[in-house]
């Protein structure tokens, strides 16, 4: 099986749209999609992800299943409790922190504590309950392909679809939830250290050595060749540094 998470274009957030730029980039995104043998599109509600599917969908002359647990990973509004993020502003996604921050609490970075630092139990809406609504989304999608989840790995079902091709338009932090609940890594880890380019695609496949056990394993993440290709930049929207454009 191969799971390809794409996140939205470069997001004019104020319109839950694309921007002129990322309207460009969904374009040539599509261009490259439309060569590939794709089981299954899925999209989150928000319209920024629905905007960048559309010329995929358009060109293949297919639709996309809404899921809504493929929104961005929003947890309410809050605030770490000494402004050690975004210069102390209210977030609604419990990321950005700055790193003297995040590192000084080593639960962070555990696959089996990083919700319990004080500012993760704080969350208004409950970081936990979001969590399991993410996890337990993607499980009930796998499953339907014959991939069961059983501790960190996959039990694969007789029948099962093991030459799927999954296709998600989602978010940057959504995408590193999901990331992090296959490879059995700590969300914090992804949001807090890897950067997804507006646009970008990451590929997880499975590894399929033992039997009807699978495990998923990165292939690239943030890959953004389609748009190097198509002469288009690489958006540093969501990033806090330069971003490389070879």
């Amino acid at each position: 099986m191969q799971l390809v998470l794409v996140r939205h274009g470069e997001p004019d957030y104020a319109k839950d749209s694309l921007t002129q730029a990322g309207f460009c980039e969904a374009a040539l995104l599509a261009k490259r999609i439309e060569t590939w043998p794709v089981t299954a599109f899925y999209c989150s509600p928000l319209g920024r992800a629905q905007a960048t599917a559309q010329p995929t969908l358009a060109a293949l002359h297919r639709t996309a299943q809404t899921l809504p647990w493929l929104r961005e990973f929003s947890c309410g509004n809050y605030q770490t409790p000494d402004g050690s993020m975004e210069l102390g502003r209210t977030k609604s996604v419990p990321w950005d922190f700055y790193p003297d921050y995040w590192t000084a609490d080593p639960r962070f970075g555990e696959h089996d504590h990083w919700m319990e630092p004080p500012v993760m139990q704080a969350q208004p809406e409950g970081i936990e309950a979001r969590f399991a609504e993410v996890t337990a989304g993607i499980d009930a999608l796998l499953a339907q392909y014959g991939y069961l989840r059983e501790k960190g790995y996959y039990r694969i079902a007789p029948g099962a679809k093991r030459d799927a091709l999954i296709v998600c338009f989602c978010h940057l932090g959504l995408a590193d939830t999901v990331s992090a609940h296959l490879l059995h890594i700590a969300p914090p880890l992804l949001w807090q250290s890897f950067f997804m380019p507006p646009c970008s695609i990451t590929v997880l496949n499975t590894e399929e050595r033992q039997g009807d056990i699978a495990a998923f394993r990165c292939q690239v993440m943030g890959d953004t060749s389609h748009l190097r290709a198509g002469g288009e930049p690489v958006s540093a929207m969501g990033a806090f540094g330069t971003v490389f454009q070879g």
